[in-house]
């Protein structure tokens, strides 16, 4: 029996250190990653695709050096993957810009760790969905311009281009990274890594308003202020949070008009004030 339990400290030592070496020489290796990019020129053909794009000419000049070295990881990170589509410098710059300008103040700011691969499509996506409205569930068919899962992103790059040079309601790069955001905490909740003190607020702004939508949106009438984040805002907690974080970026100036309280839980949940962007 006592060399049972030397075997088994053995084994569950070796483990730990397996562990502890793997996690050392991860750590050595983003450690000389990041290094290597601090020290990479910024391309100049992406910066010219960043040019065309209102957010990133409205940074100040310390964010946007601070957004490219964020671009320039993201893009060694990621694999990007053209589905009857060729990857160009123009999709991956216009994508990992959005995707990097969410974190761009936030301490979570990770580049996405668990996200391995984005794929993208010339244009939307036809698929079915099942939906929860009220208690009552229904099949119809959806054009989906992006969608998150997994380790992958998926984006619809007529969408993705026309929303980031013009700026709109919608933003399908936004909409999908809000979705990975919201993962970070381990589920698809519509409740983003919080510090433990804000927990209490967020839910106590964010889910009224959401009920009050889904409300709404079953009775398809009197829409008022919430025809801002529209039905599809409705369908669950998780495309909320997309949705708001969307119009938190795209529509500052109606958001806070209309739901200033949603747009005070964003403003300190993503540490950036957009009405600068409009």
């Amino acid at each position: 029996m006592p060399d049972y339990y030397l075997n088994l400290i053995g084994f569950i030592s070796g483990l730990v250190v397996l562990s502890l070496a793997w996690m050392l020489l991860r750590w050595q290796k983003r450690r000389h990653l990041l290094k290597e990019i601090s020290q990479t020129p910024f391309p100049e053909a992406y910066k010219e695709t960043l040019q065309k794009i209102p957010h990133y000419n409205k940074l100040t000049e310390a964010d946007r050096d601070k957004i490219e070295r964020s671009i320039l990881l993201f893009i060694r990170t990621k694999t990007f993957v053209g589905n009857k589509l060729e990857i160009t410098d123009e999709i991956r710059v216009t994508i990992a810009f959005y995707a990097c300008l969410l974190l761009l103040h936030m301490e979570i700011g990770n580049c996405y760790d668990n996200l391995k691969t984005i794929i993208v499509y010339p244009f939307a996506m036809v698929t079915e969905q099942v939906r929860l409205n009220g208690g009552i569930y229904s099949k119809e068919e959806m054009i989906l311009s992006g969608q998150s899962a997994n380790d992958t992103v998926v984006i619809s790059w007529h969408d993705a281009k026309k929303e980031a040079y013009h700026l709109r309601h919608e933003n399908v790069v936004i909409h999908e990274f809000a979705h990975e955001i919201d993962f970070m905490n381990g589920e698809v909740d519509g409740t983003p890594p919080l510090e433990l003190s804000r927990y209490h607020e967020w839910s106590q702004v964010v889910y009224p308003e959401f009920k009050r939508l889904s409300e709404v949106a079953l009775k398809d009438r009197d829409w008022g202020k919430y025809k801002l984040l529209g039905s599809y805002a409705s369908t669950n907690e998780a495309e909320f949070f997309a949705v708001i974080t969307e119009r938190f970026f795209e529509s500052p100036h109606s958001l806070k008009h209309h739901f200033p309280d949603l747009y005070q839980e964003l403003k300190a949940f993503y540490k950036i004030d957009p009405i600068v962007f409009e």
